[in-house]
């Protein structure tokens, strides 16, 4: 297939992958074949309704190699979900009466953008589908080629989504900080919340980052310096119920033992009961133009705090969030090598003409290949049955 302009845009919330995947590809096609113009659009689906976009010199192409070393979107972000039309009038990015849909595919053809690599979770890149499916329809050919990116690691049936890796041990060095001030106060109670709506990958992964950390260094009780202390004693994702009850009955003999309570707590454990709770009490739960409860705005940190704070007869208590400190990190080195091998593999399939999100596909003995947009869907649920999760938890939960 001839490409003579390639596009890129990345979406969604950020993960510690964006900045390197975008040098990635600038440095594959500059490799393969530096005629291929490439332009990005700027904040993702936004810059793409506006014909907002930055054309990559030959200046910029040469330094590519300097965004693996930073975090965040050299390009930006932003939630723009095409198929919310009422949304996007309000925001003034389509008219009233326009498909937006349409709005973002006139805008391809108008820019004559051959291959379009989307970087973003499932509703980035099924969006790229769609725009591609209208194209198709409508007499213009455009090769869709997404990599995902999500620090929950909940895209199926994909195995592994860029940055989730990075974002686990950030949350683990954030952890290694914030636990040290278990020692602030008598009977202290550190409730560490993770980012993870639906799935709990990254609380666990980041709760075992941070307890093999606490395995691996030197302890000495007689200088105060205790394991006890400073491990994890819970952990809380979304796919498991938490018996508050029996929790706090188990969790009190920790306090009474040896003074502190330290909880990983997914920002998506328990989110129904709450919601449950305070529409009973007639009260407004907000949601982003995705559908999704906006989080920050019934604290789920706050609400365990309140349930085990007394129960634990907790004299303080303190609630840290991980997430912006996680997602905006640059890719570690494991992370870097999945980033070198998918966006290399995201070049050769866009000059083959083969749309689809790269990944390594578990219903098909984890190959790496270009997996068909409409097999892409997002809430993959953590498997709480892994080996490494659940002996965590034994450790974690063995009578001390």
């Amino acid at each position: 297939m001839t490409v003579k302009r390639v596009a890129l845009l990345t979406a969604g919330g950020f993960a510690p992958c964006l900045s390197s995947a975008v040098g990635g590809l600038i440095e594959r096609y500059t490799e393969l074949d530096p005629s291929v113009e490439i332009i990005a659009y700027q904040y993702g689906y936004h810059g793409l309704l506006t014909g907002n976009y930055v054309t990559i010199t030959d200046e910029a192409r040469a330094k590519a190699g300097l965004l693996h070393e930073y975090g965040g979107s050299p390009i930006g972000n932003s939630r723009v979900k095409l198929t919310n039309a009422k949304d996007l009038v309000e925001r003034g990015l389509v008219n009233e009466g326009e498909d937006p849909l349409k709005v973002a595919a006139e805008r391809l053809r108008a820019d004559h953008v051959d291959v379009l690599h989307t970087i973003g979770g499932d509703d980035t890149n099924t969006t790229a589908a769609d725009l591609a499916h209208y194209l198709e329809d409508n007499g213009y050919h455009l090769t869709v080629v997404g990599l995902p990116k999500t620090i929950d690691n909940d895209v199926v049936p994909i195995r592994q989504s860029l940055g989730a890796w990075t974002a686990a041990e950030q949350a683990s060095k954030y952890a290694q900080n914030i636990i040290g001030e278990h020692r602030s106060n008598p009977r202290m109670l550190i409730i560490h919340e993770v980012m993870g709506r639906n799935c709990g990958y990254l609380t666990a992964a980041a709760a075992a980052n941070y307890h093999e950390w606490v395995k691996q260094q030197p302890w000495a009780l007689e200088l105060g310096l205790s394991q006890e202390r400073w491990d994890v004693h819970a952990v809380y994702v979304p796919e498991a119920h938490v018996d508050i009850d029996a929790e706090s009955e188990r969790l009190k003999k920790v306090m009474d033992e040896i003074g502190n309570v330290n909880i990983f707590l997914s920002e998506g454990a328990g989110v129904d009961d709450i919601v449950a709770q305070m529409e009973a009490a007639g009260e407004e739960v907000q949601r982003d133009p995705f559908g999704h409860v906006k989080l920050d705005t019934i604290n789920p940190g706050n609400w365990f705090a309140k349930q085990f704070a007394h129960k634990l007869g907790a004299e303080k208590v303190m609630v840290q969030k991980s997430g912006y400190f996680s997602r905006s990190a640059k890719a570690n080195a494991q992370d870097l090598r999945l980033i070198k091998s998918m966006t290399d593999y995201a070049v050769e399939c866009a000059f083959e003409g083969t749309s689809g999100v790269i990944g390594h596909d578990e219903e098909d003995g984890n190959k790496l290949k270009a997996i068909a947009f409409k097999r892409i869907a997002g809430g993959k649920a953590f498997d709480t049955t892994q080996t490494w999760f659940t002996t965590l938890l034994d450790e974690i939960n063995q009578p001390r």
